[in-house]
Formats: structure tokens, sequence, C-alpha cells
């Protein structure tokens, strides 16, 4: 997408104002990072509070009586077993069980809230229109997010806002004044995203910044989700990956009745996956990226490297990829060397369960 036509979050001018680099991301003009570096932001969350503007994540409302129903057809878990406040991670299939998007569902007191990857909004709301349920669907469109991750994260929200978080438990919402907070994040710490009116949204982020929150760009959120072991549609899931696949089966519940992808899926949990997403921890300091091939001790092909960095935590490279066999160590090849890796859990950074 040509940079004119790039969309901005409402915080765009914010990022500008203290000296983020700027790049193309899912069709949104987003910072990678800003002056303190990628590092300096991974570690601020690790060990105190980062913030990061999400705004480009698709918000999507789906109300009325059909909504539930809706939602049990399209998504693989079981949005009937949410309580009023509480959301859950789900995803969205195809018939042949691949992944279109994953998902966070939230049942709120007046309607669902499904939050998609901004890559994959438009076609998420296009696929959900594929099911007949009476629902009216549709963007929510005059709200984005925030989220404040790290162990000084509730703190920090309960001072800005004065409001007690205490009682808020991990996948549940709160509402204060007109911004819906959630327990919830993409790092592997603990922490909050914030639902919150756009024309709010740069006051807020003002006042975080203010209190000591680190911004934080798609550089650190990226390291930070690898450590955890958290998957990236276009990385770790795509059309021909099944969440079973991705080691996210227990997000899939077949005993709900019918959804989307629900025969091959069941065909695959019988024959077992033909793939399985490991980590892996290699030697050396050269980075393993998206593509590069996993060979095992014969040399033969087992794998692909879908993605790697330099763990700023754990002070190695890591990487996740798919392996179609088991082994305990594999080699990567990277500019035409074999690295040794060992194959390890893919959650490397044991933060948050």
């Amino acid at each position: 997408m040509p940079f004119e036509q790039l969309k901005r979050t409402p915080l765009y001018e914010k990022h500008l104002t203290l000296g983020a680099k700027m790049v193309p991301f899912a069709g949104w003009d987003m910072p990678v990072s800003y002056p303190a570096g990628i590092i300096a932001e991974h570690n601020a969350v690790r060990r105190s509070a980062g913030l990061f503007d999400i705004g480009h994540m698709g918000l999507i409302k789906a109300e009325g009586d059909g909504a539930l129903a809706l939602i049990q057809q399209a998504t693989t878990n079981n949005a009937a077993a949410l309580e009023p406040g509480q959301c859950q991670y789900s995803l969205l299939c195809n018939r042949r069980g691949g992944v279109l998007d994953d998902l966070l569902v939230y049942r709120l007191p007046m309607f669902f809230l499904i939050v998609a990857n901004a890559v994959n909004a438009e076609r998420v709301v296009a696929q959900l229109k594929t099911f007949k349920s009476g629902s009216a669907l549709g963007f929510y469109e005059s709200y984005c997010a925030l989220s404040l991750q790290g162990p000084r994260a509730r703190a920090l929200a309960e001072k800005v806002l004065d409001v007690s978080l205490s009682g808020l438990k991990r996948n549940f919402t709160t509402w204060w004044r007109d911004i819906i907070i959630s327990r919830t994040g993409y790092t592997g710490e603990d922490g909050l995203e914030l639902i919150v009116a756009k024309k709010e949204a740069p006051a807020l982020w003002d006042v975080f910044i203010k209190e000591g929150g680190q911004p934080c760009g798609l550089g650190a959120r990226d390291t930070l989700r690898l450590e955890a072991g958290l998957p990236l549609y276009g990385h770790e899931y795509d059309e021909e990956t099944t969440p079973l696949e991705a080691g996210y089966g227990w997000a899939v519940k077949f005993d709900k009745g019918e959804f989307a992808g629900r025969e091959a899926l069941l065909q695959e949990k019988s024959a077992g996956p033909r793939k399985k997403l490991v980590g892996l921890e290699l030697a050396g300091r050269a980075i393993a990226r998206q593509g590069a091939p996993v060979l095992d001790s014969l040399g033969q092909q087992i794998g692909l490297v879908t993605s790697g960095t330099f763990s700023p935590t754990l002070k190695k490279p890591i990487a996740l990829a798919y392996l179609t066999k088991a082994a305990d160590e594999v080699f990567v090849e990277v500019r035409g060397e074999k690295l040794l890796a060992k194959v390890v859990d893919k959650a490397f950074y044991q933060g948050v369960k």
C-alpha cells in the first residue's frame, strides 16, 4: 500500500512527537520503535510498564439475539461458557481447519466484542457475515485500544484512572467511565488492554507516559511475544495451518456443536497433526528468520522457521519453527551455514500463566 494511503491511529501525532520510527504495517502507519530502542522498550515491559498503541487492531461488534449463535458457528472456542465481562482466545477457521485469524472474544453486557488482527479485520467481518444468524455486525468505529503491559501495569493504571483493579481476574473486564479495561495482553507479562474512545486516547496516552509508562513499538511487541511463544498471523498461523498444529487445541471445543472447520479438525485430531510448532534455541549469535530450513542430523529438511530473534531476556537467539518429525536437536540453515539448535518448549519465557 502506498505510504500516503496508510491508515493512522488517533495516536499518530503523539508518536511523531516522541520521535518514533514509523513503518507500514498491515496497511497502517505504526511505530516500530522510539529513541530508547527496542531492547530498552522490551526490558521496560519485563521489569516495569510499557505502553503500546494497538489502535490498528480490528474491534468488531456482534449484537442482537443472534450474536452468540453466530460466534458459536464461526469460531472454535465455546463462547456460551463465557461469563458476563469475560473474554476468551478463539480461532476463525476455514472448512479445511486452516486459520483465517486468531481472535479475542469478549462477552460484554450489551454486545459481543471480537478483536481481530489488523491485517485480517476486513475479511473477518466478511467471513462472519457468511453465517446466517440475524446478528448485527460492524466495526466499533469510535473506539480504539491501548495496551499497558508489565509488572507495574496495574499499579500505573490505578494511579492514572483512580480505580481499583485488585479484584480484576485474568481474561476479565471492568468498566471505568466509558473505558473497557481487560486483564489481557500479548507479551507474556501481566497487564491490561484498554478500549477507549478515539477522541480520548491521546490525552490518556500522555498521562500514562508522564507517569512513567515507556512507549513501545512493534519491534518490542514482537520480541516480547516471541519470548512468550505466542503466535503471529502470517508467521505461525495461516490458512494452511491448523490450531492443533500450533498447539492451540485447548481453544477448540469439539463438544459445543458444529462450527467452521470442525470435521477437518476432528479428522486431524484422530490422525495426528502433520507438523508441530516448537521452540528452538540456537548456538552462537546468528538469528534464524522466517523461512529458514530446519534439518535433522542426516541433513534432511524436517521443518521451517516461522519467527526468530535475539532474546533480550535470555541473551540468546531463539526461534519458532514447525517440524514434521520429532527431534531433540536440529540444524537451522542461516546464510548457507548449518547452525545447531536445541528443540525446547515454545514458551521460552515463563511469565504469566
